[in-house]
């Protein structure tokens, strides 16, 4: 990617039969229920993945061997409505620490009927990871990336919600 030149945002939408509330807290509080376990930045099998919910809180996974794998930080926390991520994956699938070197993901929820919510993902600042730009375009925009997620995740949005 050459200096100066700003990478294409990676963009997806799809629709959950949820209300906007419960698919806000699918996404994040639930998300170790639905995200695969095949993706992570971790040496050994992902056990656990976390959201915290507060801007300002930390994406991580835990695994087998009792590490902690952090990918990310909550750039902006706006229930039910809106999420911001600080993407701190390189294209390598290793940890990026300078959190200006991380791209962006901004999840927005609008709810579209009462128990339907249009869930709109954009990737982006993907510029940021300098020469490892276009790799991680290419990446998360490939059927196995964010499409294949959203998928999950929709499923899991999907199934009743069983009361406590």
């Amino acid at each position: 990617m050459t200096a100066g030149i700003e990478a294409a945002p990676v963009r997806k939408t799809i629709t959950v039969h949820a209300p906007v509330r419960d698919a806000f807290e699918v996404f994040t509080e639930e998300v170790d229920t639905w995200w695969p376990r095949t993706h992570h930045i971790g040496k050994t099998p992902m056990v656990s993945v976390t959201i915290e919910p507060r801007t300002g809180g930390t994406c991580y996974t835990r695994h087998e061997d009792g590490s902690v794998a952090i990918w990310g930080h909550v750039l902006a926390w706006e229930p039910p409505t809106r999420l911001v991520l600080a993407w701190q994956v390189t294209h390598e699938f290793g940890h990026q620490p300078d959190i200006a070197r991380a791209s962006e993901v901004e999840v927005r929820f609008t709810p579209i009927a009462r128990e339907s919510t249009r869930v709109d993902l954009e990737h982006r600042l993907l510029e940021r990871h300098g020469a490892g730009a276009a790799a991680m375009r290419q990446v998360v925009d490939a059927p196995n990336g964010w499409s294949t997620i959203l998928g999950l995740y929709c499923r899991r949005a999907e199934q009743p919600q069983t009361e406590p």
